[in-house]
This record gives structure tokens, sequence and C-alpha cells, in this order.
């Protein structure tokens, strides 16, 4: 199946911390957003594609984890990207100002995890989503 070309396969891999001197390309996320021309999830292609939005957690000794990119609603000052996890409760995982900061190659994102614990990521690829 071909996907819309504004749809991008993201691939977030652990930025170096005190845990990870070195950071981790075992433990981070990979999902699918719509992104604008400069780097941004956009909201309104988001309404239109979110079945094809998914993310699947990937955590060196833990079970990987599939699930969905949502847009919780609260205004522009309260509104968030999560990723949500079937069968998790309420344990969404926040992308800390996800609609602020551009997904480009490179750059770094905080996410917040199901423990309460914010890691920071490194953009290691944003790619065409194919299917």
């Amino acid at each position: 199946m071909t996907l819309p070309h504004v749809l991008k396969r993201i691939r977030l891999n652990l930025a170096r911390s005190k845990e990870f001197p070195e950071g981790s390309a075992r433990c981070g996320y990979e999902f699918v957003a719509p992104l604008d021309a400069a780097g941004h999830i956009d909201s309104a292609l988001w309404q239109e594609y979110r079945e094809h939005c998914r993310v699947h957690r990937f955590w060196d000794g833990e079970q990987d984890e599939i699930g969905r990119l949502v847009h919780k609603p609260g205004g522009s000052e309260h509104a968030r990207w999560v990723f949500h996890y079937e069968g998790t409760g309420d344990n969404d995982e926040a992308g800390y100002r996800f609609g602020a900061h551009a997904l480009k190659l490179g750059e770094y994102v905080s996410i917040q995890d199901h423990h309460d614990e914010i890691h920071t990521f490194k953009v290691a690829s944003v790619e065409p989503a194919t299917n």
C-alpha cells in the first residue's frame, strides 16, 4: 500500500544521558506522522490520516509496544501529542512540545514515558512512510 507523501516515518534513538553515555539505537521509537515543510506535525493532516499514524516503541530488555500517535485536546496551550498503547490505561507517553519542535534529522526531542521519566531522543531518520 502506498501512503500519502505527507506521511513520514520518523525514528528517534535515545540520546546521551547519564545512564547511556553514548546514547542507544536499541532504545527509542519509530512512528508515522504527517509533517509540514518545516518538519512540524500537521494536526489537520493527522486528522485526515490518523489511522496510519502508528508508533513502535522499542527498548532493550523490554517488550516492544505498538500504539498510535494521538493529539489530545486542550487548545494551543494545553494540546499535546502522545503515544497511546492499547491496554495501557491512561499511561500515554507524552512528547514534550512535539507541536513546536521540528522533527528533522539530528534534532532532539523529549518524551515522558510510562513511569513519568523524561528522556531525550535524537531524530535518527525521517523518511517517506511506505506502508
